[in-house]
Order: structure tokens, then C-alpha cells, then sequence
């Protein structure tokens, strides 16, 4: 099968420019100006359109197996691929915890048989499972996942000798989740005297503090500098925090690296009075001042990637007291949209954007052939349209939980076409599920 996308203006390597891309097979075969030669089965008109390589999402949570009433693989990587992300990397906080290379390979197993967009997973670990970690294949499992502040079953890992064991002994990417897990219960103990179980949401931000963030964030540094680990800290939610990263050393050189989420860039403190538990996040939606240093050093190379953090719960979960009501919501559909839009009020370019979400994630990760749109390359890409403006309502949500964080929001551009592996998957609305995505390499 071959596909022609003709007359795209091509978002790519810090330039656009005006061209058509032929498609054969998985792969893309030509970029450029169209001649006799360029055949295809299939065109696609893309006059007026921009043509983007496919987001990478380096941080989903798509809750399968065992909490599929909140998510599961398919229909979460339907609504990614209908928000323009080809490609995602899954959290081990599953049920059971992704804690063995047995359970780590059944997830891989459901996906090739569920998945929409191509997809990785973490090797999760834990306070007592290094043999288990060490056993990890860099070449076809993403990287190690280290919950250093709460996380759900066995996933805390807060012994200081399991750390130091971790990142002195393996070799692979290693991403941590940082927050001081002795500096939020004892706020949550000041907050919980005063308030009981009816703590104001407001009150989030200071229980999960950048006291927090940053005494976690830090120390993982510490470690990753003592041991030449090669670190990828998540969710960089506080201004403090930035004074970690380095944005003079070129990206495939740096051994510490950063991710910023699309909520950190987008929501502040001042939402919780209207979004309430909806933004409940760890870490949490903090100051407008933290939010715009965050997309200051996006800009500025400080961070390093743009992801999602997409984790759903129901909408009644949501809706619980305070400490019942788990952090975590979808964002996977909005999130290129959401990011569009602060092009659209001139915060941050279109070719910065795709450096974040697909060139940056491909580099950071060492991903083979994806994340550019390249002759030889995976042709994983993606459709938009700059002047297409609708709202997020119930009718159009495709997240199993059926809400999102963006109910009511306008957003002046739409995704109108995606490609994974040179299959169209996604036309204006419309689903062709006969291929599923690929597991993902990298290579190292």
C-alpha cells in the first residue's frame, strides 16, 4: 500500500516547508516535490493543513490490566491516536504492579492484540525486586520506572539502599516520579487535624509541596551524578526544580533529562475553584509563576519533552472527599490541541512543539526510526488543521471515564488524519482499526 500526502506544509527538524510525503508500506520512501514517479494507491489533499510527525507520549497510564473499569488499552490508545500521539510508553502501576519480566511481557501481549498506536512499557521497580529489574532488555522495554513518592500496591521505593542499589547497578534509562513522601504525610497530617477528611482541594498544592518536589527531585539527581544513571525525572511541576537542568549540553549527550506534563503547562492554583478534584494531579497544578517557568525552559531546552501523564479514573472517584478522590486525569486526546493552542496565543512555536512531543522524545529514548519525518523512517504522522475551532463536550470524548479536565473548552485546531506505520487509522472522525500498532525498539 502506498499513500501520498500532497501539498502539506511540513512541520520537521525546526523548519516547515511546503511538500508532499509518499508513504510504502510502514515506511516513509519521499519527502519533497511530487513528480511522475510519486504512485500512489491512496492520496490525501493536505492544501492548508500542517504535517507533523506523530506525538510521542513518554508517560500514559492506560490501567490495564486490572483497572479496566477506569481505562484499558484500546480505548485509550483510540483516544491518542484521535489527539494525534502514534506512540506511548505505559506505567507499571497496574494491577497486579508490573514488578516481573512474566507480568511486563503479558502487557506487551494485550497490546499487540489491542493497541491502536504503537507502544512500550515500563519495568517497574520496587523496594525488593532488583534481580527482577536488571533483567530488563533495553531494546525493546522503554526504560525502568522508579516511584519515589506514593504510589499504588508495592511501587514506593523509599529505602535509600534499594536506590543506591538501583542506580549504581543499571545500565537503562531509569524515570522517577519525585516527591518527598515524609514532607507530604506530614502535611497532610496539619491539613488533615484542621479539616478532617473535607480538606479543601485549594490546599492540594501545599500539601504537595515544592518542598516536596524538590528535596526528591534533588536527591535523584544526587544519585544519578554519583553513578552516571542515565535519569529521566518526570513531571517537572515547580520553578524550584529547574535549577537541576542543564540546557547547555546538547540532548544526546545529557545523562539527566526532564518531562514536562500538558496540565503543569496549562493549569494553575487559581482552577481549583472551578475544576476542583478534576485537577487533582501528583504532583500537583501549582503557581501561575511555576507554570510559566515550566514553559520557559520547555522554550529554553532546561526540559526536555512534552507528555501527558494521562491517568483516568471514573467521574464518581473523582468526586470524593479530598483523600478518597485519586490524582490522576485523561489528557491523551487534548493534549496536541491543548499545546496548539498556546501556539495560537504566541507562546510557543509550532516547530518547538514538534521538537517536544516526537523529535525530543525519539532522541531522549534512543527510539529506532521514529520521531522525524524522515525518508526510511516509521511514517507515524499526523494531520492538523490551524483554523478549525470546536469544543470538548461529552459527545466527542473518547476516554472510557467520558470526561475530561477540558469539558467546555474551545480549541482552534483540530486533528484531521493520523498514520501509524503508514496505516490511516484516523479520518475526520473516522477509525480504521484493521492494524494494530508495533512494539516499539530503541536502540541502545
Amino acid at each position: 500500500m502506498k499513500t501520498l500526502i500532497r501539498n502539506a506544509s511540513i512541520v520537521n527538524e525546526n523548519k516547515i516547508s511546503k511538500g508532499s510525503v509518499l508513504i510504502d508500506g510502514q515506511f516513509i520512501a519521499k519527502i519533497g516535490q511530487e513528480d511522475s514517479s510519486w504512485k500512489a494507491d491512496k492520496e490525501i489533499n493536505a492544501e492548508g493543513k500542517y504535517l507533523l510527525p506523530g506525538c510521542i507520549d513518554d508517560q500514559v497510564h492506560f490501567r490495564e490490566p486490572g483497572l479496566t473499569h477506569k481505562a484499558d488499552i484500546y480505548t485509550e490508545s483510540k483516544a491518542a491516536i484521535a489527539g494525534g500521539i502514534t506512540s506511548f510508553m505505559e506505567m507499571p502501576n497496574t494491577v497486579p504492579n508490573t514488578l516481573t519480566q512474566q507480568l511486563l511481557e503479558e502487557k506487551y501481549k494485550i497490546a499487540s492484540e489491542k493497541s491502536l498506536a504503537n507502544f512500550s512499557f515500563y519495568m517497574g521497580a520496587s523496594n525488593d525486586n532488583i534481580d527482577e529489574v536488571l533483567k530488563t532488555n533495553p531494546r525493546n522495554v522503554c526504560g525502568i520506572k522508579i516511584f519515589m513518592g506514593s504510589s499504588t500496591g508495592n511501587m514506593l521505593v523509599d529505602k535509600t539502599e534499594t536506590l543506591e542499589s538501583i542506580f549504581s547497578k543499571c545500565k537503562m534509562l531509569i524515570t522517577v516520579h519525585c516527591e518527598d513522601e515524609e514532607t507530604i504525610r506530614t502535611n497532610s497530617n496539619i491539613y488533615k487535624e484542621k479539616y478532617g477528611e473535607n480538606v479543601p482541594i485549594e490546599f492540594h498544592p501545599l500539601i504537595r509541596s515544592e518542598e516536596a518536589c524538590y528535596k526528591s527531585s534533588s536527591f535523584a539527581v544526587d544519585l544519578a551524578r554519583k553513578y552516571n544513571t542515565r535519569l529521566h525525572i518526570l513531571h517537572i511541576s515547580t520553578e524550584k526544580e529547574l535549577g537541576l537542568f542543564d540546557n547547555k549540553i546538547p540532548l544526546k549527550q545529557k545523562r539527566i533529562t526532564s518531562e514536562a506534563c500538558v496540565h503543569h503547562l496549562w493549569f494553575t492554583d487559581e482552577d481549583y475553584k472551578t475544576k476542583g478534584t478534576l485537577i487533582k494531579w501528583n504532583p500537583a497544578v501549582k503557581k501561575r509563576k511555576d507554570r510559566d517557568a515550566i514553559l520557559k525552559a520547555v522554550i529554553e531546552n532546561k526540559i526536555d519533552v512534552i507528555a501527558t501523564d494521562h491517568a483516568p479514573h471514573t467521574i464518581e472517584e473523582k468526586k470524593q472527599s479530598y483523600f478518597k478522590a485519586p490524582s490522576g486525569g485523561p489528557l491523551v486526546q487534548h493534549a496536541l490541541v491543548a499545546m496548539l493552542e498556546l501556539h495560537h496565543q504566541k507562546k510557543i512555536s509550532l516547530e518547538k512543539i514538534v521538537e517536544k512531543t516526537s523529535h525530543a522524545v525519539a532522541d531522549c529514548f534512543q527510539m529506532e526510526k521514529r520521531g522525524y519525518i524522515r525518508e526510511g523512517y516509521f511514517a507515524d504522522l499526523v494531520l492538523i488543521d490551524l483554523n478549525s475551532p470546536w469544543n470538548v463536550d461529552k459527545t466527542n470524548i473518547l476516554y472510557k471515564c467520558s470526561w475530561s479536565p477540558f469539558e467546555g473548552q474551545k480549541f482552534n485546531s483540530k486533528v484531521t488524519h493520523t498514520i501509524v506505520n503508514g496505516h490511516l487509522v484516523y479520518e475526520n472522525g473516522n477509525f480504521d482499526e484493521s492494524q494494530k500498532g508495533n512494539r516499539l525498539l530503541f536502540e541502545r
